[in-house]
């Protein structure tokens, strides 16, 4: 729809494809808010595909700086698109789509290990297959982003987790 807008009307389009936004005042339905309550609770979280996935956890505050960024640069049309050799992330139209992620994957058990290590608990796992759906790896690729606006987000997962759980504690009172 965004790109027939933009090749209908000229609309420039911008398309954002988050990875694995994490942080304050995030879905509570997310993994980071569920492991953080169960381990605070002692009670068991759900580890799927036996802990073996990678995501390219991406801290709130840099994809909020990647749409600001992106907001200030509307979509050009792409004068070397060619419907024989097309490009899904650009077009003839102004329209463009770019990713916004850390380009930092890290294992699953890494990123239970370091909320175990920053709220000074360890984790009681369920240990549970792949959920129908999932995919076992997520990673960004934010070289378009970085060439088109030259933003690459760098919030580590060290200082992110460390950055959520003080709010968590703070805003739950725990």
């Amino acid at each position: 729809m965004a790109h027939s807008y933009a090749h209908l009307f000229g609309l420039p389009c911008t398309g954002l494809r988050f990875f694995t936004v994490y942080g304050p005042w995030g879905r509570p339905d997310m993994a980071l808010f569920l492991f953080t309550k169960g381990i605070l609770a002692g009670t068991p979280i759900k580890v799927f595909n036996h802990g073996n996935m990678v995501r390219d956890f991406t801290y709130i505050d840099d994809i909020v700086e990647g749409v600001i960024r992106v907001i200030n640069r509307p979509a050009q049309p792409n004068p070397r698109w060619s419907g024989k050799n097309p490009d899904s992330a650009t077009s003839y139209a102004p329209y463009r789509i770019f990713n916004i992620g850390n380009n930092q994957p890290v294992e699953l058990m890494r990123y239970i290990n370091l909320l175990e290590e920053c709220l000074g608990k360890k984790a009681i796992m369920e240990m549970l297959p792949l959920q129908d759906g999932d995919v076992p790896s997520t990673v960004a690729d934010v070289s378009e982003l970085h060439a088109a606006i030259g933003f690459k987000p760098g919030t580590s997962v060290e200082e992110g987790i460390k950055n959520f759980v003080h709010w968590y504690r703070e805003y739950h009172a725990v």
